[in-house]
């Protein structure tokens, strides 16, 4: 079982040490390549590198990298609180046909209550700044305290090499299609969990896009469609696995297709922990 951080709060050295574990060997930030100033030992960098991985049968980008680029809901870092995310959504503005890298800048704390956290971000060509590709907005909420004094922790990067022999991104956070035709996670596992032994949203988003993908591409025919809206709110933590996801697809006007989707955990009940809502457009 993936053991809960806060169990740790009144030993700060045992603390510590799985904090550095905990971030060293989660999933998300590494695989994608996102660095984190308040967390990582090193000069500060909110760059992205884009990798043919990241993008979708048009070209244009997907939403998980951007999502996990820049998850907004700030309540402070993994050092400062326990935090869990409410409410996520990005608004694609460009595909980034030809954008080698992204950076997340105007990353702003919009309200910080005692608890409760929104923040956002803007996205753009980190080559051409003037060039904005998304925007981000997010709610969070703190769960938990963190021992004083937690210190920044090397970096663990992955290094990735781009090209056509790279698995898409669902088959590398362990999502699958099951026979009955429902995308799914696996268990809970080191790799796919918070440092509270949640479901992150890394995976989440990676699989419950995947799934509205495959939903949206079944109703119009094609999967050269880029998703242009992404709204996600987590209802509860995913404590178990697997995950499944589940959806509709619906025609829109101006040759767009939307998506509802939820995520169950099945191995606590097959209790509800996430909802998404898509809005793609079909490529020309």
């Amino acid at each position: 079982m993936v053991r809960d951080i806060r169990d740790l709060r009144q030993d700060p050295a045992a603390y510590a040490a799985e904090l550095q574990r905990r971030w060293g060997g989660l999933l998300s930030y590494r695989y994608i390549g996102r660095k984190y100033s308040s967390m990582d030992l090193g000069e500060e960098d909110n760059t992205v590198i884009l990798r043919r991985d990241m993008r979708n049968a048009s070209g244009g980008l997907l939403v998980a990298p951007l999502s996990i680029s820049s998850p907004e809901g700030a309540v402070g870092s993994d050092r400062e609180t326990v935090p869990n995310p409410v409410i996520h959504s990005c608004q694609i503005l460009d595909p980034a046909l030809d954008v080698r890298r992204i950076e997340v800048v105007e990353s702003e704390s919009l309200h910080l209550g005692r608890r409760l956290g929104y923040s956002r971000s803007k996205i753009v060509d980190a080559d051409d700044p003037d060039r904005v590709i998304a925007f981000t907005e997010g709610q969070g909420v703190k769960i938990g305290e963190v021992p004083d004094g937690l210190e920044k922790m090397p970096p663990s990067p992955l290094e990735i090499a781009d090209g056509p022999d790279l698995p898409p991104l669902w088959q590398v956070f362990g999502c699958e299609r099951r026979p009955d035709g429902h995308w799914v996670l696996p268990e809970l596992s080191v790799e796919l969990a918070s440092p509270d032994a949640a479901l992150h949203i890394g995976p989440q988003h990676v699989l419950l896009e995947t799934a509205a993908i495959d939903l949206a591409a079944t109703l119009v025919g094609t999967d050269r469609i880029q998703m242009q809206a992404w709204h996600v709110m987590f209802l509860a933590r995913g404590k178990s696995g697997p995950f499944r996801a589940d959806g509709e697809a619906v025609h829109g006007a101006d040759a767009r297709v939307g998506v509802r989707l939820t995520l169950s955990d099945e191995g606590s009940g097959g209790r509800m922990v996430t909802a998404a809502s898509a809005v793609f457009a079909i490529a020309g």
